[in-house]
Order: structure tokens, then sequence, then C-alpha cells
């Protein structure tokens, strides 16, 4: 039996802030674990125009460029100025775009620190489409 690797840790030691003027990269790092195994990490790039992207997204793009598409857990996370390492819970575009890379990715593990976990599927709970409901009209009144 294949001992998971610890991806906080993983995550945790691809932070490397580096400033640009206004601008941050490298704050947020993030580590995820495909089905197959193979690891992927990536760091935030902030631009400051809103071009820029989160490190879930670059983590993302690495298991996209080797191939890979089905995620079983992913984590992100930041150090404060203290050096008080916090795990981040994906932000919603974030959410969305794990689960746009593949449908079985609405599985996928989201760590939210030590012991705590949740499924995609419960961090996006209004993830199906709804069925067609009928949607009554307002008759038009009489004269």
């Amino acid at each position: 039996m294949r001992e998971e690797p610890d991806l906080i840790e993983v995550a945790r030691t691809k932070l490397n802030p580096h400033r640009v003027g206004d601008r941050l990269f490298g704050d947020v790092a993030a580590a995820l674990e495909t089905v197959t195994g193979a690891i992927h990490v990536g760091v935030c790039i902030d631009t400051g125009s809103g071009t820029g992207f989160c490190a879930e997204h670059a983590a993302i793009a690495s298991m996209v460029t080797s191939g890979e598409y089905a995620i079983a857990r992913i984590v992100a996370v930041w150090r404060d100025a203290e050096g008080c390492l916090t795990v981040l819970a994906p932000c919603g575009r974030c959410r969305e775009f794990i689960k746009q890379i593949d449908e079985s990715n609405i599985k996928t593990t989201v760590l939210l620190g030590q012991g705590r976990t949740a499924a995609l599927r419960d961090l996006l709970p209004e993830w199906e489409w709804p069925e067609p409901e009928p949607v009554a009209t307002p008759r038009s009144a009489s004269r």
C-alpha cells in the first residue's frame, strides 16, 4: 500500500513570494495529486490588472500539460508575515475550474487543513444543472 504524500508540505515548499511594484507573485502555492498518483504544483500570479491566476490554476495547467485531467486531492497554502502557514479553500472560480476540467473532479478531495477535507461537490452544492421546471407567467390584466 502506497503512502499518500503530504500535499500541504508539498505546497508549502513551493511558496516563493516575489514582489514587482504593487504585484505579488508566488505567495500562494497549490499542490494536487492526480488519480494516477502524479503530483503537480503551481503558484499564484497577481498581475494587478485582473489577468492573473490562482495557484490552483497553475497546478491544474501543469497537470493538463502532462496529459492528465482527474484530480484525487488538491490543496492551496499561504504564509503570513509572521510565518504562520494557512490552508486556503479554493475560491469560487477555482472550484468551478476544477469541476470543468473533468466530470470526475466533482469527487476531488479538497484539503481544508490538517485532518479537514471536503469533496468538491460539497463546496459546490448547486453543481448540477437543474431540471427544467415550468415557470408561471403572469396573466395580462384585462381592461
